[in-house]
């Protein structure tokens, strides 16, 4: 780990001894069954909170365990609700089921982005399709699909009207782009592109109009021999205009602590001006959560905070080390993981909080 300076070592002892020591004080129904690369996501909606899990790996953790299952839980109530499949408009030669899919939130709905599928000969096809989610009427609704269909993003929103999808994979490689939604006109724009390395499996969040985008795996290319996987330890900052909502002043920070994480959760608080990261693995994996370098993942019990006004890191230990996420859940000032992996890439049903913000 980097040196860290006085000022983020105290802040570190003052604000996150608390974090995981309050962390067991709430308890949530486990989902269904075990499900994990799911896209998880909160809404808000007539007063009422209601955590969403679309899409994912179950317990078999094989091409024939990639599935559309989706799963609803209204707060307050002792056991998750099966909801409706999430559609597909195109199913890829019979396949339905996604992985990697993202999902976010906007005035009462989920909005569910993406995803691949995976054949039984390990072919793989990112899907275009976009979704909206009524938790009131239980109902999908299909948007207009994905410019350039990414699965392994992050979706980050912002002015309660635009979505970012900030880069990704596409069927056979990386992008850099930074694709915009528009929840109020259904249409899609290009936004200042990702200056990194363009990543899958990356993290990321947004507070205010600013947005941290960490980790992920490359992509790299050699001579005479096949491209490989490599973790990117990297962490850009991304500040959007208060004019053009596509224009984003990115800027590179300094990373937490050298060594990427893969898969983490994150999301982002206004009122902290932080953004949050747990859990994930500091070794790239296929789906099965088999590393690409053949030894298998495990997970980091570790979270990040980083606060965008000093643009300092702060640590603490989560509550159970977790990995294959696609979003961090932010309810009632607790952060919360649906599903995921545990040790030895053991596929869970535990929806965990894993720390509670000290504001």
């Amino acid at each position: 780990m980097k040196n860290l300076n006085t000022k983020t070592l105290s802040a570190l002892s003052l604000a996150l001894t608390s974090l995981a020591a309050s962390a067991d004080t709430v308890s949530l129904p486990s989902l269904p069954e075990p499900i994990a690369n799911n896209a998880v996501t909160k809404i808000t909606a007539k007063g009422h909170d209601y955590l969403i899990s679309f899409n994912g790996l179950t317990s078999g953790k094989d091409y024939q365990a990639v599935t559309n299952k989706a799963f609803m839980l209204k707060v307050g109530d002792n056991r998750w609700q099966t909801i409706k499949p999430v559609p597909i408009e195109t199913p890829v030669n019979g396949l339905v089921g996604r992985l990697a899919s993202v999902a976010t939130s906007l005035n009462g709905k989920a909005y569910v982005f993406g995803g691949y599928t995976v054949a039984k000969d390990h072919s793989e096809v990112s899907v275009p399709d976009v979704y909206s989610f009524n938790p009131l009427s239980k109902s999908y609704r299909q948007l207009a699909p994905m410019p350039v269909p990414v699965d392994d993003s992050i979706a980050l929103t912002y002015q309660d009207r635009y979505i970012y999808l900030v880069s990704g994979w596409h069927n056979d490689g990386n992008v850099n782009l930074v694709q915009v939604y528009d929840v109020n006109t259904n249409t899609w724009q290009q936004a200042s592109p990702f200056p990194g390395r363009p990543v899958f499996g990356q993290a990321g969040a947004i507070a205010n109009n600013q947005m941290i985008v960490c980790d992920g795996v490359r992509v790299d290319v050699h001579l005479n021999k096949r491209r490989s996987y490599a973790a990117e330890p990297a962490c850009y900052l991304g500040k959007i205009s208060e004019k053009s909502p596509d224009k984003i002043d990115w800027r590179k920070v300094e990373h937490p602590t050298g060594t990427a994480r893969y898969r983490m959760a994150a999301v982002g608080d206004d009122a902290t001006n932080s953004a949050y990261f747990v859990g994930g693995s500091d070794n790239p994996y296929n789906y099965s959560g088999i590393g690409y370098n053949g030894v298998p993942s495990k997970p980091d019990g570790k979270v990040w905070q980083f606060n965008f006004a000093d643009q300092t890191w702060q640590f603490s230990e989560a509550v159970t080390a977790t990995m294959d996420h696609r979003a961090l859940i932010k309810l009632n000032g607790n952060l919360i993981t649906v599903g995921g992996m545990l040790a030895n890439q053991q596929v869970t049903d535990n929806v965990i909080v894993q720390a509670t913000i000290q504001h």
